[in-house]
């Protein structure tokens, strides 16, 4: 093979193993993010919940470097088969992840509101959708990390028992807000809380499917399982 040739070829390698470590880093950084947002959270603890928010314009940079990346590597490299989907998928993934993050701020900030800090309800069961989605959301960095379409299929279904755990809370808040006005305010928050922590969730599993898709050129099927609704 010319030299040319050989180099190009080095320099293309450098350039996708150059995106999976930004989209793992990226991984990284929001899996911190929405730890410590849950910190704040439960153990009314402001440092985490200064932390998260600041971790945003990180994240937001990493997503804009990988855009550029994956621009690049469209228009200069013309990627085939598995490592277009790779390209492409890791433009996806990046958008989910840059949307946890602003899931994760968004908890931070109401964390330490008035209304929370001195908010008689039991955060028990959203320190459990907390610990659960925290669960999917390292196993799903995981399968993207490792390339494991086997560890992406588990997420994928374990999502079912986040919206349970979020339907089960939601009736749990509105119900302590019809028994006493005075839960109204701490108990909205709550409910915003544990929606952007559905919304993770969602992401996760988003980012589990789009793994799943990059490694065996195969889509999980469009209707997702389902946990509990509102009827």
């Amino acid at each position: 093979m010319p030299h040319e040739s050989v180099h190009t070829v080095q320099s293309y390698e450098q350039e996708l193993e150059q995106l999976r470590s930004l989209v793992n880093k990226m991984g990284g950084l929001v899996e911190r993010q929405v730890a410590q947002a849950i910190t704040a959270v439960v153990e009314h603890d402001e440092d985490a919940a200064l932390d998260a928010p600041e971790m945003d314009p990180q994240v937001d940079e990493l997503e804009r470097e990988t855009e550029a990346l994956v621009i690049r590597l469209l228009a200069l490299r013309a990627p085939m088969a598995g490592d277009l989907r790779e390209v492409v998928v890791a433009l996806k993934i990046s958008g989910d992840l840059e949307r946890i993050g602003d899931c994760a701020a968004s908890i931070a900030r109401r964390a330490m509101r008035n209304e929370l800090l001195s908010c008689p309800i039991s955060l028990t069961g959203l320190h459990s959708m907390g610990r659960l989605v925290q669960e999917n959301l390292r196993r799903t960095i995981d399968a993207m990390d490792q390339r494991d379409p086997e560890l992406a299929r588990i997420v994928w279904h374990s999502d079912t028992a986040v919206d349970e755990l979020y339907v089960s809370l939601f009736r749990e808040l509105v119900t302590y807000m019809m028994e006493d006005p005075r839960n109204i305010g701490p108990c909205a928050h709550l409910l915003f809380i544990a929606k952007n922590l559905e919304r993770i969730g969602d992401h996760a599993t988003n980012i589990s499917e789009r793994v799943y898709y990059a490694v065996t050129g195969n889509i999980l099927p469009i209707i997702r399982p389902r946990g509990k609704t509102f009827d």
